[in-house]
């Protein structure tokens, strides 16, 4: 906040275990929620976290109306739901979480349904690998947004599109550039952009693995099997040359052969 120029006095921090305590307010006296809402929510939470996932959470109104909570092992989608869960309606959240969210089953799978069933998830972005400290793993950005007119989603793969660095990968301009114009543009791209229908997402039993939407496949240059044939043929004709001449030095050099 403070390298983009937000004063002190217009920040609320508060250290201590998101998903443990809510924040910023949480339940009042009388235990009734009253959630922070936000115009913007962005978030890079710690990838596949362990965190308390005991059935009393359940009860938490950040997660109640799913069914299901993250697994003990892996709490991208707690972050998920607890970042949503103060998301006003107007608003839009974008968060960076690992592929994996994109198409674990179990729980998650139930968790990723529902979210796509309450029409909050609009846009999944495919990074390139190794862009961050700490990690090489490519990383996705979701983009949700509470109140939308359609029901599709939008799906980009950005990872092939990248700087390569000495240690770390980067995102040029133009490559920011591109990911925000499509986005804006909500169009297919070849080999780099799809709008899917919820239909779509739903005979994928939504699983939302980006080369499920994205076909960035390119067909290699056919093979002219008769030019292979003509260039095997005159290297064949070329090693039998070359051995007859190796054998004849070894000849006048009185080595039998």
């Amino acid at each position: 906040l403070m390298m983009h120029d937000v004063s002190f006095n217009n920040m609320m921090l508060n250290n201590a275990d998101t998903l443990e305590i809510d924040w910023p307010d949480g339940p009042d006296a009388k235990g009734i929620d009253q959630p922070r809402s936000f115009d913007a929510v962005v978030a890079n939470p710690p990838y596949s976290a362990h965190w308390d996932n005991s059935e009393t959470k359940l009860k938490d109104p950040r997660f109640r109306e799913y069914g299901k909570l993250a697994p003990k092992s892996k709490a991208d989608y707690a972050f998920v739901l607890h970042s949503i869960y103060h998301l006003n309606n107007t608003g839009t959240m974008a968060i960076v979480l690992p592929h994996g969210v994109l198409f674990r089953g179990a729980a998650e799978g139930k968790i990723r349904q529902t979210l796509i069933e309450k029409n909050y998830l609009d846009t999944v972005i495919g990074l390139p690998a190794n862009l961050f400290y700490g990690t090489s793993i490519p990383t996705t950005i979701l983009v949700f947004k509470k109140n939308r007119k359609t029901r599709d989603i939008l799906f980009i793969d950005a990872s092939n599109e990248f700087e390569k660095g000495k240690n770390q990968n980067n995102l040029s301009n133009e490559n920011i550039d591109k990911i925000i114009e499509t986005y804006q543009n909500r169009k297919d791209v070849d080999k780099y952009a799809h709008v899917a229908s919820i239909k779509e997402i739903k005979e994928n039993d939504y699983n939302l693995n980006i080369p499920r939407y994205v076909d960035t496949f390119e067909e290699e240059a056919p093979i002219d099997l008769e030019e292979v044939n003509k260039q095997l043929k005159q290297d064949n004709k070329e090693i039998a040359e070359l051995e007859a001449a190796i054998n004849e030095q070894l000849k006048m050099l009185g080595v039998e052969v």
